[in-house]
């Protein structure tokens, strides 16, 4: 409870005085500790967009259910102008996304799937004179991204079309014919098939340009463009290939998108996205940027005169580019951007340009936070900005001067932030709920490897945690590995959640990880498993030594995704763990090559293709490490291994080798396979289940 303009002397007296009865119903009610149902039903809050004139932010809340049928999102408004509470816009299951704002602050447009849409369509709704949204596409392949055009008249977004397919009507005919024939099959003939969760198909992706009207015709304005014809023509190498990040020119004549043009030299090349300019009346495309580097998250500077970007570099055999501001003059006649955060070895979250200030404003990962930053537009002046000392901000856009995001931390949900001036609490979907929860915030080290790196760390403790007791250890490896622990909320791998049974967690971000800079990134070159895997172990005896309450006898590892990979790692060549718990993990390097969706990359980071017989391929395999068996050096450690029958990224092969082997050497194991689920476990259901398989596995080699 809260007790305002009192203190706590004069509470505590004031109960007392007022008898039992009272004194008992102004108790503070007890914390417990966190339950599964905290995890999954917390709400989830969304990126803010802000309206231009800087007076409204809307964003998405979902509400979270067991039962998917039964999960709501639906967009909320909150007035930045006083304190009064969000609002409810939207009322449907489906969800609405890609929130765009017209210029005069007064439509919104966005994208839903809605009863009688058999793919997500754009509808408007009116925030001025309200009333029901209105859908304004009704097309085949349906569409996404819609962007005001500057004066308010027109929308820019993104669709798909099938091969030779030269109108709507094409593409209702070909989805016919490929719904009635009587065949199934998938025809590739580039690299890759499939990608994380799904296969790819031949469609190609489209920028369309429509009146922002009901019943107006979209056209596409890349038909017929030699851009278009390309073969490796599409959006950025990391992602399906179907999304362009598009944006119009402030006087309304330009588009301006970032695409690839090599998306067919996946297989033996690095991607990279550069920046193209193309008439919205039609016409051919002009190339603007001619590097190597990839481009995206566009924006022009209120004036129109500047182009911002974020870059990255694509540098040849490097696994790793941070990504850095850019700018380039408009209109652009010198294809060389000026690199703004050129001296700052941090790679850039996102950005944001409120108006009147000249500066960009920025976020970066490090040593478990992310917080704002600013520059001014020629690159000079950069000053860390207001932001809480704790947790991390993970989205913010501005509108007019506001500047408004979501912030979390490891024990406060997302809630929407106001970030002008002193950060400013918008919206409390999760605050109650959060506040009965017994937990504590994440504590901080540091320690030097002896390879000579400083480690970043964080411990977690369980709920009723009692310094003068001991506790086994559970370390917990993130995924990446171009990632980092972050002080945030975590649905997947929830840290109190894992520390709930009365483990200490320790969160360890090894060498490959992000938000130490470029070098520390790219430290696993050539060392994909080995070096990362000594970091951790060296991670936990720190531990052991540093705080009393760790049971240096009871230890286990666990991570999913590249976390699973070296779970498996520590599980082949090391006997120090009494349990490992490995989802999502490779198990063999030249399988995960072969059968994954990103193939080249893997060959940079272990020094070339596989058929060179290069060491890193078979000494950094776990599987390749089974003669430990023998030697009584690894291959010992139970091991609880799951996977997703629909994870493309690290594909369940790799799993199933796992349990074959640990099978074939006789080692305590167990493998779950859900049929549903990708590279996460994303079904409530199946969450609840694996975190109980989780602490079932631990309690019983630790316990």
């Amino acid at each position: 409870m809260t007790i305002p303009r009192l203190s706590v002397l004069a509470f505590a007296l004031a109960t007392v005085l007022a008898g039992p009865s009272q004194a008992a119903a102004e108790a503070p009610a007890a914390k417990r500790a966190i339950t599964h149902e905290d995890v999954w039903l917390m709400k989830r809050v969304g990126a803010p967009t802000v309206s231009p004139d800087g007076k409204w932010a809307v964003f998405s809340v979902t509400d979270p259910a067991y039962d998917s049928k039964e999960q709501w999102s639906d967009l909320w408004i909150k007035s930045l102008n006083d304190d009064s509470a969000s609002r409810r816009l939207t009322f449907s299951k489906g969800g609405e996304g890609a929130v765009n704002w017209s210029p005069d602050s007064r439509q919104l447009v966005f994208t839903a799937k809605r009863e009688g849409d058999d793919a997500g369509q754009i509808y408007r709704i009116d925030i001025a004179g309200g009333g029901e949204a209105q859908r304004l596409t009704t097309l085949t392949l349906g569409a996404r991204t819609p962007k005001f055009s500057p004066d308010g008249k027109q929308l820019l977004f993104v669709s798909d079309v099938f091969p030779d397919a030269a109108s709507e009507e094409d593409n209702k005919r070909i989805a016919k014919e490929r719904k009635d024939r009587k065949y199934n099959v998938r025809a590739y003939e580039t690299f890759p098939p499939r990608f994380f969760d799904k296969w790819l198909d031949d469609k190609k992706v489209r920028l369309f340009v429509m009146d922002a009207a009901v019943g107006a015709l979209p056209r596409d304005v890349l038909a017929g463009t030699r851009l278009a014809q390309m073969p490796g023509f599409g959006g950025g190498q990391g992602d399906e290939g179907q999304s362009l990040d598009a944006i119009w020119s402030q006087d309304g004549k330009t588009i301006v998108f970032s695409a690839s043009t090599n998306r067919d030299e996946a297989a033996r090349a690095s991607g990279y996205t550069q920046i193209f300019a193309l008439p919205a009346a039609g016409g051919e495309a002009q190339q603007l940027t001619q590097d190597k580097h990839s481009y995206k998250a566009l924006k022009f500077s209120r004036d129109g005169k500047t182009l911002f970007a974020l870059t990255e570099e694509e540098a040849p055999g490097k696994v790793y580019d941070v990504s850095r501001l850019a700018s380039l003059a408009w209109p652009v006649t010198n294809p060389a951007p000026t690199i703004l955060t050129a001296s700052l070895d941090r790679s850039i979250s996102r950005f944001a340009l409120p108006d009147g200030a000249n500066r960009i404003v920025f976020s970066y990962e490090h040593a478990g936070l992310e917080q704002l930053h600013s520059i001014k537009y020629d690159g000079s002046d950069l000053r860390a900005e207001n932001s809480p000392a704790t947790g991390a901000i993970g989205s913010f856009n501005a509108g007019g001067k506001a500047l408004v995001g979501v912030w979390e931390s490891a024990i406060n949900p997302p809630e929407v932030y106001s970030f002008n001036g002193t950060p400013k609490r918008l919206t409390s979907f999760n605050v109650e709920r959060a506040a009965a929860i017994d937990w504590q915030a994440p504590e901080h080290f540091w320690f030097k490897s002896k390879d000579g790196r400083m480690i970043h760390n964080m411990i977690i403790k369980p709920a009723n945690f009692d310094p003068a007791k001991k506790y086994p250890l559970f370390s917990v490896i993130h995924g990446g590995a171009a990632n980092m622990w972050r002080d945030q909320f975590v649905l997947r791998w929830n840290y109190h959640l894992l520390a709930k049974p009365g483990y200490v967690v320790l969160l360890t971000d090894y060498k490959g990880s992000t938000g130490y800079g470029e070098e520390f990134a790219r430290a696993i070159q050539g060392d994909p498993l080995k070096g990362p895997a000594e970091e951790l172990n060296e991670a936990v005896d720190e531990a052991i030594k540093k705080y009393s309450y760790v049971d240096g006898s009871k230890l286990a590892a666990g991570g999913a995704s590249y976390g699973g990979h070296l779970a498996n790692w520590l599980q082949a060549t090391t006997t120090r763990y009494k349990a490992i718990v490995s989802h999502a993990g490779e198990m063999d390097l030249i399988m995960q090559w072969g059968t994954s969706d990103s193939i080249y990359g893997r060959e940079v980071n272990s020094g070339g293709p596989v058929w060179e017989n290069l060491p890193v391929w078979r000494d950094q395999s776990p599987v390749m490490q089974g003669g430990n068996h023998a030697k009584g050096t690894g291959f010992t450690t139970p091991i609880l291994i799951s996977v997703g029958e629909l994870d493309y990224r690290v594909p369940a092969n790799n799993a199933l080798m796992n349990f074959a082997t640990q099978q074939r050497l006789n080692v305590p194991s167990k493998l779950l396979v859900f049929p549903e689920e990708n590279h996460w476990i994303l079904k409530g259901e199946n969450s609840r289940y694996f975190y109980n398989e989780v602490h079932g596995w631990l309690a019983k080699y630790l316990n």
